[in-house]
């Protein structure tokens, strides 16, 4: 392998968006850094199945929607 062409993996402190911390290996910043989180796998929809509702007004969901409308979807 050549010399420098990887980056620098270090241990920096992550804070979630309910206040812990927890330290990884990451690139980014120097040693002992701390990188503060405005979403998270704990506070976003996507991983916490968040209240999500689709609006579509006579569009793709609706038009699907209508074409199976007897299978049960």
């Amino acid at each position: 392998m050549k010399k420098d062409t990887h980056p620098d993996y270090h241990i920096i402190d992550v804070k979630m968006t309910d206040g812990t911390v927890v330290q990884m290996k990451s690139t980014w910043g120097s040693e002992g850094d701390t990188l503060a989180l405005d979403i998270d796998p704990s506070a976003h929809p996507a991983w916490t199945g968040g209240n999500q509702k689709l609006m579509d007004t006579g569009g793709r969901v609706s038009k699907f929607k209508n074409k199976y409308e007897g299978l049960g979807f």
